[in-house]
């Protein structure tokens, strides 16, 4: 009998064939399903691993599953599945829009060891691209994603959400990195893949942001790949530019109906915020979270 947040039978079918398979050298695979039922319950609650329910098995089963599908991408594999079923349908809107949001980390998840940069340094822990980001050293705030503010322990997700209030490409950083230096990384983070031939689809048709976006670097680098975008000017750059007279040159092009678009962004990060495995961080490893997150994103898909 399935309880209230567990995969349906729909959403079951659409991930069951990408799961891995056992080849049964090294014991069979616990019932996928059952885990990530697991994993689903630690989202929306938050709770220990160890105070799963037992109806979810071993809680070391769970915990060890998502913390290799967090290593290997395989959540970020389901998610990119999931938002090509959407394409093939003509269902994800392009008019994307870029925002972060800042998370504030449990005190436990702080302190992790560092043995995983050693490992990583001889060749025994693989991790993915999705993750490598987020594991630069491995161990200490610096190399976690974790990031120091006047309210403590601090995380940032940056976000690409489509028209529909759903992410389409995430990273994690430390807290206080601002929000400009990551726009670029999160942009080229998107990757669509085709059902049948072509390659993934990377362009959207135009972007939205805020005014912490707003400066000539990221300009330039729309303007080179041709995306259309609206991004407000600030007022000390517009003060600059009618300072400067015809020098200053012409204002960015605004649309304001496009712009009031922008509160998709802000209504996807609401959602992720429903899962309390997010918007409290006690995972210790960056690339940990960030499976988490990426998890709770491919709920979203599944279930809007």
């Amino acid at each position: 009998m399935l309880s209230r947040g567990d995969l349906t039978n729909a959403e079951w079918a659409v991930l069951a064939p990408l799961l891995p398979t056992s080849s049964n050298r090294c014991g069979r695979w616990r019932d996928h399903r059952q885990v990530i039922n697991g994993i689903i319950h630690r989202l929306s609650t938050g709770c220990q691993w160890r105070k799963l329910p037992e109806r979810f098995g071993p809680w070391q089963t769970v915990h060890k599953r998502h913390q290799l599908w967090s290593a290997d991408g395989t959540w970020e594999r389901l998610l990119q599945h999931v938002q090509a079923l959407a394409d093939a349908a003509g269902d994800i809107d392009w008019n994307v829009n870029v925002d972060s949001t800042s998370i504030r980390a449990h005190q436990h998840s702080a302190g992790a060891p560092k043995r995983t940069a050693r490992a990583l340094k001889r060749g025994r822990t693989k991790i993915s691209s999705h993750a490598s980001a987020s594991v630069p050293g491995g161990g200490g705030a610096a190399g976690e994603a974790l990031g120091r503010s006047r309210g403590g322990l601090t995380t940032k997700i940056h976000m690409v959400a489509d028209g529909k209030c759903r992410p389409l490409s995430l990273i994690i950083t430390a807290g206080q990195r601002a929000d400009c230096t990551q726009f670029e990384q999160v942009l080229e983070k998107i990757r669509v893949p085709r059902l049948g031939l072509g390659r993934p689809r990377r362009l959207p048709d135009s972007v939205g942001a805020d005014r912490a976006y707003s400066n000539g670097v990221i300009r330039a680098y729309l303007r080179r790949r041709g995306i259309q975008h609206v991004i407000p000017e600030k007022s000390d750059s517009l003060a600059a530019r009618q300072r400067k007279g015809s020098r200053g040159g012409r204002p960015p092009a605004f649309d304001k109906a496009r712009y009031r678009a922008r509160n998709t962004v802000e209504r996807a990060v609401n959602k992720l915020k429903q899962f309390r495995a997010v918007a409290t961080r006690y995972d210790k490893r960056g690339y940990v979270y960030l499976g988490t997150v990426t998890a709770a994103a491919l709920l979203i898909w599944l279930r809007c």
